[in-house]
């Protein structure tokens, strides 16, 4: 397959409008990738991209293929060079371990400072990466926080029990078992009422917790809006066609 051919056919290149919802009054745009848009800030935000989770599969025996932090970077660049941010959030989880940015191999390292230049680049703490990020500022670019605002946006990793207003969170890497046609599909969601927005992982290894799991209850006053990826398309889904 020729290069021209192979740009063509990729979904990372594929382009995608997403869906446009508002959040605590905020403007955003839930993309195909996964990423969260928030165009009057220029500001793309990206959860949950356990870089380096193979190679600590890898290190217990569990033998997955080490190409999750190329793939899950390549997402990135692909959506860094569709809508050329000012500010890109990583929102907690960026790295799956403590010992992660030592495994990083050193082009792909060098792959996310190129995309830092130019723009702010922001690290978010989650529970995985708090202690890798604390312990590797003199090796990244940009800055660590623990939360952060955007707009009328709160950004933090864990959606809090009392959410902050236009709270925006990742951690349980939302999915949802959609069924049409006599067939089923599980994809990657969004989850949102309009308070507070739940985004899906981004990296490339990991999975997903499906939206009517416990664990999701209580965290909106009603039904909330599951926004599904498709390969060109959010598709927003109804409640009673989740499976």
């Amino acid at each position: 397959m020729n290069a021209a051919l192979r740009e063509s056919l990729s979904p990372l290149r594929h382009p995608c409008g997403g869906l446009k919802v508002r959040v605590n009054g905020e403007a955003c745009v839930l993309r195909c990738s996964g990423a969260l848009w928030v165009p009057d800030r220029r500001t793309l935000v990206a959860s949950d991209l356990h870089l380096e989770k193979g190679s600590a599969f890898a290190a217990r025996g569990q033998m997955l293929p080490p190409y999750d932090s190329p793939a899950t970077i390549a997402k990135l660049e692909a959506e860094i060079e569709a809508l050329a941010p000012a500010t890109v959030v990583l929102l907690g989880d960026s790295f799956h371990d403590s010992r992660a940015i030592e495994r990083l191999d050193g082009a792909d390292h060098a792959r996310l400072e190129r995309l830092a230049q130019g723009r702010t680049w922001v690290w978010l703490e989650g529970n995985h990466d708090f202690k890798a990020l604390a312990d590797a500022l003199d090796r990244l670019t940009g800055e660590v926080v623990t939360t952060m605002a955007v707009g009328a946006l709160t950004l933090i990793h864990e959606p809090q029990a009392e959410p902050a207003p236009g709270e925006v969170a990742g951690h349980l890497h939302p999915c949802a078992a959609v069924v049409a046609y006599a067939r089923g599909v599980r994809r990657p969601a969004f989850v949102t009422d309009g308070r507070r927005l739940i985004l899906p992982a981004f990296g490339a290894f990991t999975g997903g917790l499906d939206v009517r799991h416990a664990a999701f209850e209580g965290l909106f006053a009603g039904l909330p809006l599951v926004a599904v990826l498709g390969r060109d398309k959010v598709h927003a889904i109804g409640w009673d066609r989740l499976a």
